[in-house]
């Protein structure tokens, strides 16, 4: 058996099936909802993934280590707002919903570790 490890671009989901292209031979391969599962909230289109293969059977789908991502929906910050101050909940592109220091606005983008579903920094 032999470990095979693609970085393919995410293009879609159709609702059925995650689309992902072969960066070298421009081939579309679908890989169902089900098998995506919980990384589906760190997919957004154009990134790249790693897809790891065992001979030609795939094992997993694994999104960018970082993701860059508007906020679709938060309260509002306010004037005094302050990295110390606390966290809030935020709505990203995505669909995920991660903690952001207060300050934080909708329509702003952030920077987010898709390995614990941190905001790292804003861009």
């Amino acid at each position: 058996m032999q470990l095979i490890t693609k970085e393919m671009q995410y293009l879609y989901n159709d609702g059925t099936a995650y689309y992902f292209m072969d960066n070298e031979t421009f081939e579309q391969i679908p890989v169902d909802v089900d098998f995506i599962g919980d990384n589906a909230k760190w997919l957004k289109e154009n990134d790249n993934c790693l897809l790891l293969y065992a001979d030609a059977e795939l094992l997993g789908v694994q999104p960018p280590m970082f993701i860059e991502v508007e906020i679709t929906e938060t309260d509002p910050g306010f004037k005094g707002d302050t990295v110390q101050g606390g966290t809030k909940p935020a709505t990203i592109e995505t669909g995920a919903v991660i903690q952001v220091p207060m300050y934080l606005n909708q329509g702003e983008t952030v920077r987010v570790d898709t390995r614990d579903g941190k905001f790292v920094a804003r861009v």
